[in-house]
């Protein structure tokens, strides 16, 4: 090779090892100017019992992350998509995904959200350094081993069932007999037991039956008899009934079916079911119970809190929220004084 040739060869060697060098430590002086060295920085996974998109499972992220804002951390969102695949194959094989992800990724904190993912994942991992924080949880915390863990806290979820009959009752005040129904999910008997517990609340309010329905026809017939015996229906669990080939009908579906069959006043507790359909519900925020735990999780990290020295308790505060559009096909005028305080949704098949 020519000697120019040689040093044309060098030049251009020299000159792409400069240029990268200068790319690395261009980018070194970036970060580190961007970094401060006095402000940790967390990994936290949340793994949610259900999945997304969905307005209670979103929510209760978004208020987590508020109660977050300004600390450094990098998230990570597993989903277990358990509401509406509710097979023990999926449930063993989601549930082993998810606890293979905690022993990889080795977050700094789990945030968990609703009841599955307590009982899938979450108790394999009681009284371990790793800190667990949950939300949206109905049943006892002892049914999961979390009473009297060092590592596990949360915040519960329970149901504002007096206040919800109370706004039913405003809304139609000769309301007095009441069937409740509800799928096969095992959220629900907790559910249940506080709401009997709370009845004798209810001066005048009888519930007549508690269905158990586990077949999308089941609940067809059994809809049609109540039309005659009941003044209102309490509806609970609507996401596993199963159609002819297995399969669970989506509950927004159920909404509007009920919507466009039934002439029955009805409520649940959560405003996605008011979203599509349902009269009326004193609803359990599912961005105060994310922004709870949160605060749980910044104590945490923050002050190097001991998860077992906060108490699990509910969140407190309801929104009652009506559906415009089922009062008028129901022909039930509502009060400008109850308007006036609740949030309404006036139409149907569209989010909060």
């Amino acid at each position: 090779m020519a000697p120019i040739v040689k040093r044309a060869v060098l030049f251009r060697q020299t000159l792409t090892f400069l240029l990268i060098l200068g790319a690395f430590w261009a980018g070194t002086e970036t970060l580190l100017a961007g970094a401060d060295p006095d402000k940790p920085q967390w990994k936290i996974l949340h793994i949610m019992s259900y999945h997304s998109p969905w307005k209670w499972t979103d929510g209760q992220l978004d208020g987590f992350k508020a109660a977050l804002q300004g600390l450094d951390i990098e998230y990570k969102v597993f989903q277990l998509d358990m509401k509406r695949r509710t097979d023990e194959a999926w449930k063993d094989q989601i549930s082993r995904a998810a606890r293979e992800l905690i022993d990889t990724w080795k977050p700094d904190l789990v945030y968990t959200t609703d009841d599955y993912v307590q009982e899938y994942v979450v108790r394999h991992y009681l009284n371990q350094p790793l800190p667990f924080v949950f939300s949206g949880v109905n049943a006892d915390p002892a049914d999961y081993g979390f009473t009297g863990s060092t590592n596990v806290t949360g915040v519960l979820e329970e149901e504002h069932f007096v206040e919800t009959v109370r706004l039913l009752q405003k809304i139609v005040p000769t309301v007095k007999r009441i069937a409740v129904i509800y799928d096969d999910d095992p959220t629900w008997p907790p559910v249940l037991d506080r709401m009997k517990k709370s009845l004798p609340q209810l001066e005048g309010i009888t519930i007549t039956s508690w269905d158990l329905i586990h077949t999308w026809a089941q609940f067809q017939q059994r809809l049609a008899e109540l039309q005659t015996e009941v003044d209102a229906i309490g509806f609970l669990g609507i996401f596993s009934f199963k159609d002819e080939y297995g399969q669970n009908v989506s509950y927004k579906t159920v909404c509007r079916w009920v919507m466009d069959n039934s002439r029955l006043p009805d409520f649940s507790f959560w405003k996605d079911r008011i979203a599509y359909g349902t009269l009326c519900a004193v609803n359990v925020s599912e961005y105060e119970q994310g922004y709870a735990a949160g605060q749980l999780a910044r104590g945490i990290l923050l002050e190097s809190r001991d998860p077992a020295s906060y108490p699990m308790k509910p969140t407190v505060k309801g929104v009652p929220i009506i559906n415009l559009l089922r009062a008028k096909k129901l022909g039930l005028p509502i009060r400008t004084g109850i308007l006036l305080s609740v949030n309404v949704k006036d139409d149907v098949n569209k989010d909060f």
